[in-house]
């Protein structure tokens, strides 16, 4: 009977698109499914900012995240776990090549988002980056690699990461 209440508090939390509170009358339990950031949920819990609490500008991560990778990708999610479709493409173009990816996901940190966009002067994501300079997004990288022009900007980055 539990298990069949608790099933069915799930799956009407899941059906509605925000909940503040709800609880069993008669049973006890309270649930809540208020999203992080709110007063009520334990600091232990909150999100943490890692580029904010470290004191150094989004701008200066940005610029140092471009120098220092031969590739660097700005996008939703993570390369394992894209979180949209374009994001999905560039990777998968660029994971064609065998070179190492760097990625930051901008769905955590909308200062990074903004900050990217504001580095680039392009709007959208995901946003790629190779040896240093702006490429652009997935259709560009698209397009690069279906021409051949990907194969050869990103020929020497391969062949530094396979010697010893």
């Amino acid at each position: 009977m539990a298990t069949r209440m608790f099933s069915n508090l799930v799956l009407r939390g899941i059906a509605q698109s925000r909940v503040s509170r709800s609880s069993m009358v008669g049973q006890g339990l309270t649930y809540s499914t208020r999203i992080s950031g709110d007063s009520d949920t334990h600091e232990d819990f909150q999100p943490t900012n890692k580029l904010k609490d470290s004191g150094i500008s989004i701008q200066d991560v940005v610029q140092q995240d471009v120098k220092e990778n031969p590739v660097m990708i700005y996008m939703k999610g993570i390369p394992d776990a894209p979180r949209c479709g374009f994001s999905a493409l560039a990777v998968k173009v660029l994971q064609q090549y065998g070179i190492p990816i760097s990625a930051r996901n901008i769905l955590e940190n909308p200062a990074l988002k903004e900050g990217v966009k504001a580095f680039s002067n392009w709007p959208t994501f995901p946003q790629v980056f190779i040896k240093g300079e702006f490429v652009g997004g997935s259709d560009i990288v698209l397009n690069m690699h279906q021409n051949g022009q990907l194969k050869e900007l990103l020929s020497d980055i391969k062949n530094a990461s396979a010697k010893p």
